[in-house]
C-alpha cells in the first residue's frame, strides 16, 4: 500500500541551537525526517525520528470543489519540534519526510543534487547566533514569492491552491492603513501549507553551490526575517536577491532602501522584483495582497492597489525601479517550460571598460566592429525580465531616461530588446514575450536591462530571473566573471561607518 506524507515548517528560518517546528500529515504509523544542507553539493546532515504519524486533511476551499484546498487559512497539521544542533553552519537546508518504519527508511536512498526537487520535502534556513561575524554577504531567499506560487499539490493530488490558482479574496476593513489597525483588502494566503521546492531546486541550489565552490562566505535570511528585523542588514556589506523575487512588504522595501542610503550594497540577481506589495497578517503566518488575479471568472478589484509603481489610489506610488533601477513593466515574461524555447541572444554589451566587465574580454563596438553579447547561446534572459525606460544617444548607446522613476545615475551595461512581443498578459501567447504596454507615453521599447547605480551604496541589477542558473551551472564564462566582479567589489572592505 502506498503511504502518504507531506508537511510544512512553522517558520522558514531558525537560529542554530533552537528548535525547528515541522507540521506533518501522514497515514503511516510512524515517520522520520532526513536533513540535508545545500552547498557545493547536497550534504546529508542527520536523521530524526521515529515520530508517531497522524493524518490530517487539508481545509476545504470556499469554492466547494472537492479536490481544491483553501490557500487562505493555516492547515493546522500536528507540530513536531526538532532541535537544530549548535554546530550546524548557516545555510539552506532540505527536510525529506520518510513514512514508515525503520526497514522502510533503510530502503530509501539518500538524496543527491538531482533529488532536491520533489514532494515530501520542505526547506528551511539556519541562521547564525552572531550574524555577520563570519560573512559579509547576506542571501535573501524570496519566500513570499515562493508562497504566492505554491499550489500545495501532492504527487497524487492537484489541489490548485495559490494566489494564481483559485485564490481567495477578502474585502478587508475600510479603515486599514499600512502598518496600522484593520484588515487589508486583497487575496489572502497562508504560509502554513505544504508545497514543493521547485524554486529552490531551479534558482537557488545551483547558485548556492557555485557560491560555495567559489569560496564566498554567505549567510541567509527569508523575506519574513527582513520584514520583522530592522537591524537585520546592519552587520553586512552586500544583500543578494536571487531568482524570482516578486512579492515585498513595505517594511522590507524600507529596510533595503535605508541600507543603500547608509552605504550598503545590493545585487539583484533576480527579476520581476518588488512587483507586488504584501501585508503580513495573522501573526506573520499569512499575507494579503490586492493583485489582479481573478477569482473564478471575476477580477475582484481593479485596479489592483498593491502594485508598487502606479500613483495612489490605483497603486502604492513608489515605483520599484527607484530601488532596483528596473521594472517588470518595462520587461516581460516568456511562458512555458524552463528554460524552454526562449531566445538565447544575451545582453548587448555597453561600456565594456566598466569594472563590471573586467576580465571578460567582452567588447562594446566602440573600437570598431560589432558589440559582443553577454550570455549569448544561453537562456540568460527570462523567464521573466525587468527593464528601464531608455533613449538612445547619437552613438546608439541606450541610456536610462529616468522618466519612469529609475535613478538618474543608473548606467545601462547590457540590453536586450524583447521580440516578438505580445501585449495581453491575461491571455498568454507562447513563443512571445508577454508584456503589456503599461506607460506608452513615457517608455521606449520593452527591453531586459542590466546595470547599476550608486546612491550611498551601489545597486547592481541583472534584470533577469535566470542569471543565477546560468552563473551557478557555469554556462557562460562572461556571466560568471561579471558575478565575481560584482560580489568582490560590493562585498569588499567596509567604509568608515560600516
Amino acid at each position: 500500500m502506498t503511504r502518504v506524507i507531506e508537511g510544512y515548517v512553522d517558520r522558514e528560518s531558525v537560529i542554530a541551537g533552537r528548535n525547528l517546528t515541522l507540521h506533518i500529515s501522514t497515514d503511516a504509523d510512524e515517520f522520520r525526517v532526513r536533513f540535508y544542507r545545500l552547498g557545493r553539493e547536497l550534504a546529508f546532515m542527520a536523521e530524526s525520528g521515529p515520530f508517531p504519524g497522524v493524518y490530517a486533511p487539508p481545509p476545504p476551499h470556499p469554492d466547494g470543489i472537492a479536490d481544491h484546498a483553501s490557500p487562505a487559512v493555516a492547515w493546522d497539521w500536528p507540530p513536531y519540534d526538532i532541535p537544530v544542533p549548535d554546530d550546524w553552519p548557516p545555510g539552506v537546508y532540505l527536510a525529506h519526510f520518510i513514512e514508515g518504519d525503520d526497514r522502510r527508511a533503510r530502503a530509501v536512498p539518500l538524496l543527491d543534487d538531482a533529488g532536491i526537487e520533489g514532494h515530501e520535502r520542505e526547506f528551511f534556513l539556519v541562521r547564525p547566533r552572531h550574524p555577520g561575524r563570519n560573512a559579509r554577504i547576506l542571501y535573501k531567499k524570496s519566500t513570499f514569492t515562493r508562497h504566492a506560487y505554491n499550489r500545495s499539490d501532492r504527487a497524487d493530488a492537484q489541489r490548485a491552491s495559490s494566489l494564481y490558482d483559485n485564490p481567495v479574496y477578502e474585502e478587508g476593513d475600510s479603515v486599514h492603513q499600512e502598518g496600522g489597525p484593520g484588515t487589508p483588502r486583497g487575496h489572502r494566503l497562508s504560509m502554513h501549507r505544504p508545497g514543493g521546492v521547485i524554486d529552490l531546486a531551479y534558482w537557488d541550489a545551483p547558485f548556492i553551490a557555485w557560491l560555495e565552490r567559489s569560496g564566498y562566505d554567505v549567510e541567509y535570511c527569508t523575506d519574513l526575517d527582513l520584514h520583522e528585523d530592522p537591524e537585520l542588514l546592519t552587520p553586512y556589506r552586500l544583500l543578494l536577491s536571487v531568482g524570482h523575487d516578486e512579492y515585498w512588504s513595505a517594511a522590507m522595501r524600507a529596510r533595503v532602501s535605508a541600507f543603500v542610503r547608509e552605504g550598503g550594497n545590493v545585487a539583484f540577481f533576480s527579476a520581476n522584483t518588488c512587483w507586488w506589495r504584501v501585508h503580513p497578517v495573522d501573526g506573520n503566518t499569512a499575507f494579503v495582497s490586492d493583485t489582479d488575479h481573478h477569482v473564478g471568472e471575476v477580477y475582484p478589484h481593479l485596479p489592483a492597489t498593491d502594485l508598487w509603481w502606479p500613483a495612489p489610489p490605483d497603486g502604492v506610488g513608489e515605483p520599484e525601479n527607484a530601488l532596483t533601477g528596473v521594472s517588470f513593466r518595462n520587461g516581460g515574461m516568456w511562458p512555458g517550460e524552463w528554460p524552454g524555447d526562449r531566445p538565447r541572444a544575451g545582453y548587448r554589451v555597453q561600456h565594456a571598460a566598466h569594472w563590471v566587465y573586467e576580465g571578460t574580454g567582452l567588447r562594446d563596438g566602440s573600437e570598431g566592429g560589432p558589440s559582443d553579447a553577454l550570455g549569448a547561446g544561453t537562456a540568460l534572459i527570462g523567464y521573466e525580465c525587468d527593464g528601464a525606460a531608455f533613449i538612445r544617444d547619437e552613438d546608439g548607446i541606450a541610456r536610462a531616461s529616468g522618466v519612469d522613476g529609475t535613478p538618474e545615475s543608473f548606467l545601462i551595461l547590457g540590453i536586450y530588446l524583447l521580440d516578438p512581443v505580445h501585449d495581453d498578459f491575461h491571455h498568454l501567447k507562447w513563443g512571445h514575450w508577454n508584456c503589456p504596454e503599461r506607460e506608452p507615453e513615457i517608455t521606449g521599447p520593452r527591453a531586459a536591462t542590466m546595470g547599476l547605480y550608486t546612491a550611498g551604496g551601489t545597486v547592481f541589477t541583472a534584470g533577469t530571473t535566470d542569471w543565477p542558473v546560468v552563473c551557478g551551472r557555469e554556462l557562460d564564462a562572461g556571466v560568471v566573471r561579471v558575478t565575481r566582479n560584482v560580489l568582490d567589489r560590493l562585498a569588499g572592505p567596509a567604509t568608515a561607518d560600516r
